[in-house]
C-alpha cells in the first residue's frame, strides 16, 4: 500500500498525532500544541474515522466535509449510504486530479489537485524507508499540490504559519517536530521516529535526498541493518511486540450452487484504489 506508513508519520489518522505522538497522552498533545503554536488545546478524543463519516453527516454532527485523494462513494463499505450522506451534507469540498468521479457528483466545491506523477514529496514504505517522490510530468493546467491548497485555505481563514513556498519547507517542519519530546526536551530515543537531523535541510539537499530508514540513531542513507533487531526493542508502548488474536468473521453469504461466485468492492491484489 503506497505511503500508508507515511500517512501515520504525519498523523493522518483519527486517533494519532503527527510524528507518532499519542493522542491519548496529554503530554504529547501539549508538545504538539506548543510546537504548532495552536490557538486552542488539542482534543484528546478520537476523531471521526472514514467509515463513521456517513452516520456523522446523517446525524448532523458533520456539516462540512473536505475529501482529498480518495473516492469514497466507490471505495468505502456501504458506498450507497455514503452517497446519500453527501447528498444531504450542507458543504462538500472535493480535491481531485480527475474531472470525473462518483464522489465529484456530490461536490459543491471542486479543487484541482495533482496526480501522483505530478506531485513532489516523500513516501514511506512498510520497512520505514523514506524516499523522495519526484515529479515526473509538469502538472496539468492549474492543478496544485495538496499542501499548497491547504495552505491557501488556511491563510484565507486567518491562520498563521502556512506561508510555505516549497514542499521541502513542509518536510523540514515535519522533521523538526519529530525531534521534540515531553517538557520541551529533545528526542534522544534512537529507535523512535526521529528524523530531526533533517530539520535544517535545504531545497537542494531535499531535491537530492537519498532513501533512508528511520529508527536508527543517525542518518546513514541507504542502510541494510534492521533497527528492530540491532537495537533489541520495538517501537511500542511496552517496547515488546504486540500479538493480537483474531477470530475470522463468517461472511453473511457463502458461495452455493445458485450463486457460485464471490464479489468484492473492486480491490485486487495489485490494484485496489479507485
Amino acid at each position: 500500500q503506497p505511503n500508508a506508513m507515511g500517512g501515520r508519520e504525519v498523523g493522518a489518522l483519527a486517533n494519532l498525532l503527527a510524528s507518532h505522538f499519542e493522542l491519548k497522552n496529554s503530554d504529547h498533545r501539549q508538545t504538539v500544541a506548543n510546537f504548532w503554536q495552536a490557538p486552542t488545546s488539542i482534543s484528546g478524543k478520537d476523531g471521526i474515522k472514514a467509515t463513521q463519516c456517513a452516520d456523522a453527516i446523517l446525524e448532523g454532527q458533520i456539516k462540512a466535509i473536505w475529501i482529498m485523494a480518495t473516492n469514497p462513494v466507490v471505495s468505502l463499505p456501504e458506498a450507497d449510504k455514503f452517497a446519500m450522506a453527501l447528498q444531504q451534507c450542507p458543504l462538500v469540498i472535493v480535491s481531485d486530479c480527475s474531472k470525473d468521479s462518483d464522489t465529484l457528483d456530490f461536490a459543491h466545491v471542486v479543487l484541482p489537485a495533482q496526480g501522483w506523477s505530478e506531485k513532489s514529496g516523500t513516501v514511506t514504505n512498510s520497512e520505514r524507508r523514506i524516499s523522495r517522490q519526484r515529479r515526473l510530468v509538469t502538472p496539468f493546467a492549474d492543478a496544485k499540490p495538496d499542501w499548497w491548497i491547504v495552505s491557501q485555505v488556511a491563510q484565507k481563514m486567518g491562520f498563521v504559519g502556512f506561508d510555505y513556498t516549497h514542499d521541502y519547507q513542509v518536510f523540514a517542519e515535519h522533521a523538526q517536530l519529530s525531534g521534540e519530546k515531553n517538557g520541551g526536551e529533545k528526542n534522544t530515543d534512537s529507535q523512535s521516529f526521529n528524523i530531526s537531523h533533517l530539520a535544517n535541510i535545504s531545497q537542494n539537499e531535499y531535491d537530492n535526498l537519498a532513501p533512508f530508514q528511520w529508527g536508527q540513531p543517525h542518518y546513514f542513507g541507504l542502510q541494510k541493518q534492521d533497527a528492530h533487531t540491532t537495537i533489541g526493542t520495538t517501537y511500542t508502548d511496552t517496547q515488546k511486540l504486540h500479538f493480537v488474536t483474531v477470530n475470522p468473521a463468517v461472511p453473511k453469504s457463502l458461495p452455493d450452487e445458485q450463486y457460485p461466485l464471490v464479489l468484492n468492492t473492486g480491490r485486487s491484489r495489485d490494484q485496489w484504489h479507485t
